[in-house]
């Protein structure tokens, strides 16, 4: 149900590509890819991700990519009009 609130709230699929200088070799680049609902065009998901990742990770950020898709709607259900059991 917690899903169905957030796309009712105009949440987004954000998917983001996160390169970063490998701690050991920062001369190498290393790709890391994140996606979350979050809520454009301000993203506090993924601005509490990044923060998190400048605290707590050795990697340092070399460039963040964001996309994100449409506003999600809910389907709508219909009942099958025709139905038969194969054997």
């Amino acid at each position: 149900m917690r899903h169905i609130k957030s796309l009712l709230e105009d949440f987004r699929l954000t998917t983001v590509e996160i390169i970063y200088h490998l701690p050991d070799h920062p001369s190498v680049l290393q790709s890391f890819v994140w996606q979350d609902y979050d809520l454009p065009p301000h993203f506090p998901k993924l601005l509490h991700f990044l923060d998190f990742w400048s605290r707590s990770l050795d990697g340092r950020l070399h460039s963040v990519h964001v996309a994100y898709g449409d506003h999600l709607e809910i389907p709508n259900i219909k009942h099958a009009a025709f139905l038969e059991k194969i054997h």
